[in-house]
């Protein structure tokens, strides 16, 4: 419900002329995949190897946005779009700021991930699947939720309890169980330069 009371204010400064400043385009580089794919661990290699390159890039993480802006969140499918939710319209204050923002979220729907789009304009919305199989996952299950969650000890849990709606047609598909962290990041960078990003 919007309060007609609320006014949005254009910046002083436009993204366009921060994008000419900074050298770069600006969007959000929208990392999706089960816990464990590698997405966190790509999204900053690749954060860290743009801003050595000299681009403004930030990291929005799944488990510390829940530390602060969705703490009152839990992992209904209804907090599950109200934290997507939330996480878009922080993603696209980055994008007016002329930076490239990093997402590393589960984001299980992909009616979520298209709503999230909707928010941006035409090139602003980079889907990146960050693909690796279950079996995967579980294997490296770096934080134990796997093993929580099939001792039922974590309800609705992405892939296991709860379902993970894998992108129609993302812009780039990265095959964690193929290729290395560094060579993933080789194909983001790759990819971001063959479309004029960088």
């Amino acid at each position: 419900m919007t309060n007609k009371n609320i006014v949005w204010h254009d910046q002083s400064l436009t993204k366009e002329e921060r994008r000419k400043k900074n050298g770069h385009h600006s969007s959000v580089l929208w990392f999706t995949g089960l816990s464990g794919s590698g997405k966190s661990t790509v999204a900053n290699a690749a954060a860290h190897r743009l801003f050595d390159l000299g681009v403004n890039t930030y990291v929005l993480d799944g488990d510390n946005v829940r530390h602060g802006l969705n703490k009152d969140l839990g992992f209904s499918d209804e907090a599950r779009k109200e934290n997507i939710r939330r996480i878009g319209e922080v993603a696209k204050l980055f994008v007016d700021s002329g930076q490239l923002v990093f997402t590393a979220f589960i984001s299980p729907f992909r009616e979520d991930r298209d709503t999230v789009r909707a928010l941006l304009e035409e090139g602003e919305f980079i889907e990146v699947f960050v693909e690796c199989p279950i079996e995967k996952c579980e294997e490296r299950d770096p934080k134990g939720l796997y093993k929580k969650a099939r001792a039922g000890e974590i309800p609705e849990f992405t892939g296991i309890s709860s379902p993970y709606e894998a992108p129609d047609k993302p812009e780039l598909v990265l095959n964690t169980d193929q290729y290395s962290v560094d060579e993933c990041v080789d194909q983001l960078v790759d990819y971001l330069k063959k479309n004029n990003w960088l």
